[in-house]
């Protein structure tokens, strides 16, 4: 089935609240060229249109990182075009869902998933109004950049809100994403390495202990670039660290 045809049937995703963030008319969003790109390390391929931010090797790095239990509960802060969920559904848990500020881009998350034989509830909301019993696990790839940073302003709005935190502050991630854990429940999440202190110190100051922690790297003898930690809600600390991930080496990860 050609790849436009196959995106317009997709269901409508749903938009809660007064900062459901739809830029684009829907005219100038089918119009859009679009193509399937395969997902690493799965048997899928997920669409990716242009105009999205797409799925990058950090994507693939949390995916693969993930450790999900089939009676768990998951939630995907920045759902984007449903790439996190479908590695997540790979482990069968019992429910999925996953927010975004975007209606075109759950559009485009509820085809994928379809295709791959799964469900989850899409949302177009922010984080700080989203309202559901705690879950089990949470999962985020979330914007790195900080909005102060004039460099790395683009004017997308779609890819804007990907890539900075004019939407999701770091600080309101872990106030959030530790309201919607459940206790003893797991927050993963993938980030910029020299933002490990921060990204501890904001754990903690929001009940999460790190559990596991893997660093990678672009190649042996580089410097670090990418780090993925497993946060436990409401444990005791302990922390096991993996050995590192080289991405000229998948076999690493």
């Amino acid at each position: 089935m050609p790849a436009m045809a196959w995106y317009q049937k997709s269901e409508k995703a749903r938009c809660s609240g007064s900062n459901c963030l739809s830029r684009m008319s829907r005219k100038t969003w089918r119009s859009q060229p679009m193509k399937p790109d395969y997902l690493p390390g799965t048997p899928y391929s997920l669409i990716q249109p242009e105009g999205m931010y797409h799925m990058n090797s950090d994507t693939e790095l949390l995916g693969r990182f993930l450790k999900i239990r089939h009676k768990d509960t998951v939630l995907d802060i920045g759902t984007h075009t449903g790439a996190l969920l479908m590695y997540a559904g790979m482990h069968e848990p019992s429910a999925l869902y996953g927010i975004d500020l975007f209606p075109e881009v759950l559009e485009a998350a509820s085809e994928n998933l379809k295709h791959a034989g799964m469900h989850a509830e899409l949302s177009a909301v922010r984080v700080q109004d989203y309202q559901h019993d705690p879950f089990d696990v949470v999962i985020s790839n979330p914007p790195y950049f900080r909005t102060a940073d004039p460099d790395l302003k683009n004017e997308d709005p779609i890819r804007s809100a990907a890539r900075h935190e004019s939407f999701l502050p770091l600080e309101d991630l872990f106030l959030h994403a530790s309201r919607l854990t459940r206790d003893h429940g797991t927050f993963f999440l993938v980030h910029r390495s020299e933002r490990l202190p921060e990204l501890f110190r904001l754990a903690e100051g929001n009940h999460f202990h790190p559990s596991r922690m893997r660093i990678a790297y672009d190649h042996a003898g580089g410097r670090a670039r990418t780090v993925l930690l497993e946060f436990r809600k409401g444990t005791a600390p302990q922390l096991s660290i993996e050995s590192p991930a080289w991405l000229d080496d998948r076999t690493s990860f």
